[in-house]
């Protein structure tokens, strides 16, 4: 099965080639190719990175307003959706998800624990677990909690359909195992 990924940005960044290093196709989708109705890319996972909330970062966020619908339907019917922190304290920055979240933006090493059957570890595989940078947390959500730091959630998962979304504050690449697994596991879908 071919794994093809599609990075949610403004522009290309490091990110792009570490995702192909990994084995895994990787087409950037900028926030104006994300909001076109008539733009139809196919991909078995989403990567939106850090910062997308935070306007001095990325002018991200109204893009994936406008996209929540196509979002939903990209996940249920396959895809799989990576999600990072917003990198900013506000409401509803998370409001385009297919489900209800709610963050707090505090960057801090963390003390991450993982809890099966989740991703979580996988994506952490590459990291000491108990020194992490995460740039906040989830303080309550509509998905399994799979890693935490005490009792703060920062990587939740959901199943919706027939695809997954993981959202998380981990402030470092995913594991090389994890970008395998994730995008392999998969649908190849139209967005």
């Amino acid at each position: 099965m071919s794994c093809r990924a599609g990075f949610v940005w403004d522009t290309a960044q490091p990110f792009i080639r570490f995702i192909e290093d990994c084995g895994v196709s990787c087409e950037l989708v900028t926030p104006y190719m994300l909001a076109a109705p008539f733009y139809r890319g196919s991909f078995t996972c989403l990567v939106i990175p850090t910062g997308f909330g935070n306007p001095t970062y990325s002018r991200l966020l109204p893009a994936l307003r406008a996209s929540a619908d196509r979002i939903r339907r990209y996940v249920e019917n396959g895809g799989n959706l990576l999600v990072f922190g917003a990198m900013i304290d506000k409401d509803g920055v998370y409001d385009w998800l297919p489900f209800p979240i709610t963050y707090r933006h505090e960057f801090s090493e963390r003390n991450i624990s993982c809890r099966a059957p989740g991703m979580a570890g996988d994506l952490l595989h590459d990291y000491d677990p108990s020194c992490i940078e995460c740039d906040g947390s989830f303080l309550a959500c509509d998905g399994e909690a799979t890693g935490v730091d005490g009792k703060s959630a920062v990587v939740v998962e959901k199943k919706i359909g027939a695809g997954t979304v993981i959202v998380t504050t981990v402030h470092e690449y995913p594991s090389r195992d994890f970008i395998k697994k994730f995008c392999g596991s998969g649908t190849q879908t139209l967005f």
